[in-house]
């Protein structure tokens, strides 16, 4: 088990029969990656690091907001001001709650070029993202290499969850063949969202991972679990014998949104009225040089993660060190094309 000092930070848990003592040295054994560390990222990397997760990665291209602070729960108003990137944030945080787990933060963008490299070293994915374009790349990293992850999403008072197993169970692309097409669902900018329906889908996909770490695959649900909260409604719908033999993925072993190498990527993020802009190639930028350049331009406010250069009074660029650039104010892809090639050149 380790050092007395995990058994008594563990004691109430491995008390628990489903986990017990075997369950909590598997625990700690245990590489989780979460990706995505908005709401459903905060909660369920807080589960993991309190539960003894031995090793917690958690991935985000994005930084603290002050509209973040009423659901992502690892954040406070200092992170916000400082507009320090979620990945770190988060890190920062949780290093703080349990010294005892490995925390490895990741400031980047999940794409086709990364994916695998990030989530094949780890026993277990979860999905704190917000759209199913990243979705779809976990599922085909997944699927490909067996590793199991938990599906989650939440908006409004609504949410849903559903473990995936590879070989077990459908894959996200049974279920889903295709993203939603744009302005067809709702968003969290649109329809609004409250911290709890939040808390409660990434608590039943922070229990599904802890049945999977600790091997108790025969507990881990064959359903996809629909909840309502405002108005109190839940619904398991089967999903044991949905899986497709023509499915693209899982199927006939195509894997699509990994092998999409299509360059330069530009993508609206969540009904934020921003357009992230993605280099073909991660690139190693010198933000302060590149700050010190866009002086001349406008304001500018950096740290050493990234640089807010404010182009107009209503439109702002964000670079991180990567490469990446959030155009925010503008949902135009084209506008936002034409600053990135005016203000970036890169």
């Amino acid at each position: 088990m380790g050092q007395e000092v995990d058994r008594t930070r563990y004691s109430r848990q491995i008390l628990f029969e489903g986990i017990g003592e075997a369950g909590q040295e598997k625990l700690l054994q245990s590489r989780v990656a979460i990706v995505g560390m908005g709401a459903l990222g905060t909660v369920l990397a807080n589960h993991m690091v309190r539960a003894g997760v031995g090793f917690v990665r958690v991935i985000d291209r994005d930084f603290v907001e002050a509209s973040n602070l009423q659901r992502q729960m690892l954040y406070d108003e200092s992170h916000a001001q400082e507009g320090m990137p979620k990945a770190i944030a988060a890190y920062e945080t949780l290093r703080r709650v349990n010294s005892g787990v490995e925390i490895e933060p990741v400031v980047a963008d999940l794409t086709w070029q990364n994916a695998e490299e990030l989530l094949c070293d780890v026993d277990l994915v979860l999905d704190g993202t917000d759209n199913f374009q990243v979705r779809f790349l976990v599922n085909d990293v997944c699927v490909k290499h067996g590793i199991p992850w938990v599906y989650g999403g939440g908006v409004s008072a609504h949410g849903m969850t559903m473990p995936i197993l590879p070989g077990e169970t459908p894959c996200l692309r049974c279920l889903f063949d295709a993203a939603p097409a744009p302005g067809t669902t709702q968003t969290c900018d649109t329809a609004g969202v409250i911290g709890p329906i939040i808390h409660v889908v990434a608590s039943y996909q922070a229990v599904e991972g802890m049945k999977i770490l600790v091997g108790a695959q025969d507990n881990v649900r064959r359903t996809m679990l629909n909840l309502g909260l405002w108005n109190y409604s839940t619904n398991s719908i089967d999903i044991s014998k949905a899986r497709r033999p023509d499915c693209p993925c899982c199927g006939r072993g195509e894997y699509q949104y990994l092998d999409s190498r299509t360059g330069e990527e530009a993508v609206s993020l969540c009904g934020r009225n921003t357009i992230q802009i993605s280099p073909s190639e991660p690139w190693n930028v010198d933000l302060p040089a590149l700050a010190k350049r866009l002086e001349q331009s406008g304001r500018v406010e950096s740290n050493k993660f990234l640089v807010r250069f404010y182009a107009t009074d209503e439109i702002r660029l964000v670079i991180f060190g990567d490469g990446r650039v959030l155009v925010q104010g503008t949902e135009d892809l084209a506008a936002a094309r034409t600053l990135y090639a005016k203000f970036i050149g890169m």
